[in-house]
């Protein structure tokens, strides 16, 4: 125990001397990218919005899941600034900010394919949503 009760396991880079705070500082932002990334379903949103522009309704039908569910997961990658959303009369559409998250989710996505004898599995693509949005 430290004079705070707590064990040095349960310090955190807040208790960082000064100096390393200020290193630690510069991984934030990398951070906060991985939070927003760490659910299954905002991998799997990433990855269907990799290739083109998808409308809520694509996104669920592709998912299999509660709209109110994939509409709360896109509002934190949108909080994120990690996707875009485009409204078109009543529907909205949402499309990646840029190609850098998608790149680290398919290299993600690669390495946990991989075996430990260094075999690399194939990871599943999605299917295509069958309904398209309209104009």
């Amino acid at each position: 125990m430290t004079q705070g009760g707590t064990t040095p396991a349960a310090r955190d880079e807040t208790d960082a001397p000064l100096g390393h705070r200020g290193v630690l500082e510069r991984y934030e932002s990398v951070s906060e990218l991985f939070r927003a990334l760490s659910s299954p379903v905002r991998v799997a949103l990433v990855t269907l919005l990799t290739d083109r522009e998808m409308c809520v309704h694509e996104l669920v039908d592709a998912l299999g899941l509660p709209q109110p569910l994939v509409s709360q997961h896109l509002r934190i990658l949108r909080d994120a600034d990690l996707v875009h959303r485009t409204r078109r009369g009543r529907e909205v559409a949402y499309v990646l900010t840029d190609d850098h998250v998608a790149h680290i989710v398919a290299d993600a996505r690669q390495h946990s394919g991989e075996t430990a004898d260094g075999v690399d599995e194939p990871v599943e693509e999605h299917e295509d949503a069958v309904r398209v949005c309209s104009p």
